[in-house]
């Protein structure tokens, strides 16, 4: 392959502005960005997903002058007067310093209920003004069909004047901080903390490196240092670097808490190497150069800690891993323009940071950049967080709480972090064997509420999913489900979904992946479907599954639904119906005769301002039935022993429906319609090489996901999920096996170790383990 001249020789998407002078900005469902724009600024506003009006508000010296763009503002700015209800932040302090009334000031309302997806519109600004743009927002009903979640727009703004150089804007301080100091390039600063205080570390420019040292005060003034040590902490933390949540805390040589992690947006750092040091640089030909271990030993020193050829740090933002030949390697850092790691200290503290100084690899990706420290008040509180980005040019969003968290938090301490939500693992006081027993006995109910819903409607919607999915979207009805796998053009899975027909040109999509949405939109504008709208309604609709063969007694008396939907009773397997709880004045839902548990059983999805509500009426209902709440620990094994499979573990886009044990989600003779995958999945299904089976290990040792598997010397196969059957007293795994030996009854060993210093012998059977004619949940 030849590339032009003109094509770029590297793709660095998220980092590099692809155009000098351009600024692009986010807002939110609900919220206002401010810009300040001059003379020639070129500003346009785009509604990316479609049907999400925007309302635009120019203030110019003088106070509101529409001219200034060449807009009527002749609507209510609807968002901005609702701000005054908080009566803080900063756009109601500049409209203030303005002297705009808040509670007067009008708009200019872009787009619309059908504006379609992609819509944008240009302005230029005539003189300098201040923008603010709102995307309006409302709650989704559960009720309605043509549902229209709010969904955020993005706005990119051309310098008429770019700056010569770029400069990326800091995110704004989490609240008031106590300490802002910038460390300069190649340069290192120490700095004092109280106990429960917050250090905010910023990566300025993005991929740049800061060691951070911290030493307990209270120790350094009794002449003893103990400062935060990485073999203690890993061992302690069970993991390479310590990240948020219950694995969080960085230990001293005492094994003392000195710091907790609260919030991290890069989730990737280093506790193996050392901070830079003039040995390193010596050993590559460059004597003399600056290095973070004697800028440290030189702003230490008044302290009282000893200096050091070379200090053992937390590296943060340093990009290390090791490879299967057990090589600690590193690359640039994963880090952004803005992203930061947020940590509480535990006790009184002497820290120092660094923004390291080495330009002669790529731990900074060559050029050395600054970094920025904030240190806020013990008083404040601040939400636990990991970031995800779906795209590298993504906003990060945080990990969030569920509607239902008030309620799941009372009863445990256990969460993980689970695809940008927090999600109990177990509970205190029951624990996984207790929740399994519960849901195979009587019912469990559990928070399922981070799948990621998307409202596929428009005329255009069933065509759009016909082309997408492998199942026949053609032949679903109005209140039926359909579970399906999502294709690339290789037959591989993006992922796995169930899709809800609501209407004749209205579809529920439910998947585990946010990137589902984009990837619907990107076929859409490929295929030509301008009628069809992909929103993303995950934050307008959280979900329960209660589970287990008392879950129809369970909401039998719980559960209403009007003469024009199936009473609750009727609705059958992979069927839903629109009720509300109690009668036809209770909290609106939607109930889907669905499940991932491999029993009887239904999924509740509610706006997240009534899951409180909704959790205690099923709480309060499931009493007489010994109900209990289930966590993701007992989940994996029930999903595991009825065949269930999960996106990163039995599938990924390498792995095609047939090797994922799903075949009979692709009707190849039955659907005539084309969709994307369907000639490779054509010629996958005639020269299969792989599939998935099911294995019985011998004895009373598990398997685990990614262990190999051998007949003799020849590696045949992978285990993709492995589980102790409490139900068959077995230990069980899900193997993705060359067909050669994935006849039922091939003995196989699953090798341990290294894959041939330990095996356990295991023989291929049928699966699903658990119930494989599916009569449980059909029942």
């Amino acid at each position: 392959m030849t590339l032009s001249p003109a094509a770029p020789r590297l793709l660095l998407p998220g980092l590099i502005a692809p155009e000098p002078g351009l600024e692009t900005y986010w807002v939110r469902p609900g919220g206002v960005t401010a810009l300040r724009v001059d003379g020639g600024d070129e500003l346009t506003v785009i509604d990316r997903a479609g049907r999400q009006s925007a309302e635009l508000t120019v203030i110019a010296e003088t106070g509101s002058r529409d001219d200034v763009l060449g807009i009527t503002a002749d609507a209510p700015a609807t968002t901005l007067r609702s701000l005054t209800a908080t009566g803080t932040g900063e756009i109601l302090a500049l409209l203030a310093a303005k002297d705009v009334d808040p509670e007067r000031v009008n708009a200019a309302r872009l787009f619309g209920e059908w504006s379609p997806s992609g819509a944008r519109e240009t302005f230029t600004a005539q003189a300098p003004a201040h923008v603010f743009v709102a995307a309006p927002a409302h709650s989704m009903s559960v009720e309605e069909e043509a549902a229209n979640p709010p969904s955020d727009l993005l706005l990119e703004l051309r310098r008429a004047q770019p700056r010569a150089r770029f400069e990326p804007r800091l995110p704004e301080p989490l609240a008031e901080p106590i300490l802002d100091m910038r460390i300069d390039a190649a340069s290192a600063r120490s700095y004092e903390v109280k106990e429960g205080q917050y250090i905010q570390i910023i990566d300025v420019e993005g991929r740049q490196c800061s060691d951070f040292l911290a030493f307990g005060s209270r120790r350094l003034d009794d002449g003893v240092e103990r400062g935060l040590d990485s073999t203690t902490t890993r061992y302690f933390m069970g993991q390479a670097y310590p990240q948020p949540g219950l694995f969080g805390k960085f230990y001293d040589q005492d094994a003392q808490p000195l710091v907790e992690v609260v919030r991290d947006l890069v989730g990737r750092h280093d506790t193996f190497g050392l901070a830079c040091n003039s040995k390193y640089y010596e050993d590559m030909g460059y004597p003399g150069h600056i290095n973070c271990t004697e800028n440290f030993n030189a702003q230490l020193d008044s302290y009282g800690v000893a200096a050091r050829k070379g200090w053992p740090a937390l590296n943060l933002f340093y990009n290390t891993a090791f490879d299967d030949a057990n090589l600690l390697v590193f690359d640039e850092p994963w880090s952004r323009p803005g992203d930061y790691v947020l940590m509480r200290a535990m006790t009184d503290l002497v820290c120092a940071s660094s923004a390291c100084p080495d330009d002669i690899d790529p731990s900074n990706a060559w050029v050395p950049t600054d970094i920025h420290v904030r240190v806020y008040d013990a008083k404040r509180k601040f939400s636990m967080a990991i970031s995800r980005r779906v795209t590298p040019e993504s906003e990060a969003k945080l990990t969030k709480e569920t509607a239902f968290h008030d309620r799941t938090s009372k009863l445990t301490r256990q969460f993980t972090e689970y695809r940008g939500y927090w999600l109990p693992t177990s509970y205190d006081g029951h624990g996984p064997q207790e929740e399994y027993w519960a849901c195979r006995e009587r019912a469990a109910v559990m928070d399922l509420s981070p799948l990621r819903k998307f409202e596929v409607l428009g005329p255009d919607a069933e065509a759009l999913l016909q082309a997408c999915v492998t199942r026949n979207i053609r032949k679903l009805s109005h209140g039926q489900v359909v579970y399906s796998a999502m294709c690339n053009e290789t037959g591989g899975m993006i992922d796995d979904c169930t899709i809800f027909r609501l209407g004749d040109t209205n579809f529920r999509f439910v998947g585990g992946d946010e990137y589902c949405g984009i990837w619907l939109r990107q076929q859409a504008e490929r295929l030509g479907l301008d009628r069809v709208w992909v929103k993303d309604s995950t934050d307008q609709l959280h979900n329960i599954a209660v589970q287990g063969p008392a879950s129809r007694e369970l909401l039998s008396e719980l559960i209403w639904t009007p003469p024009t939907q199936p009473a609750f009773a009727d609705i059958t397997w992979f069927r839903f119906a629109v009720g509300r709880i109690g009668d036809h004045n209770g909290i609106p839902l939607v109930i889907s005769r669905t499940g991932y548990s491999g029993e009887l059983g239904y999924e509740l999805w509610v706006h997240p301002k009534d899951g409180p509500a909704l959790w205690d009426a099923v709480w309060k209902a499931g009493k007489p039935h010994g109900l209990l709440p289930l966590g993701l620990d007992a989940l994996d094994t029930l999903r595991i022993e009825s065949g269930l499979v999960f996106a990163g573990y039995d599938f990924c886009d390498q792995t095609d429906p047939y090797e994922a044990g799903i075949g009979f989600t692709v009707p190849l003779k039955t659907k005539e319609d084309d969709f994307v995958g369907r000639d490779a999945l054509l010629s996958r299904k005639a020269h299969p090489q792989r599939k998935l089976v099911g294995l019985e290990l011998a004895g009373n040792e598990p398997a685990s996901h990614g262990d190999c598997v051998h007949v003799g010397r020849s590696q045949v196969g992978v285990v993709t999920s492995a589980t102790r059957s409490p139900i068959l007293r077995k230990n069980i795994a899900l193997c993705r096996m060359a067909v050669q030996h994935a006849e039922i009854g091939t003995e196989v060993e699953v090798g341990k170790l290294d894959g041939h210093r330990k095996r356990i012998p295991a023989q291929v059977v049928r699966f699903p383990f658990y119930d494989p004619e599916k009569l449980r949940p059909r029942s």
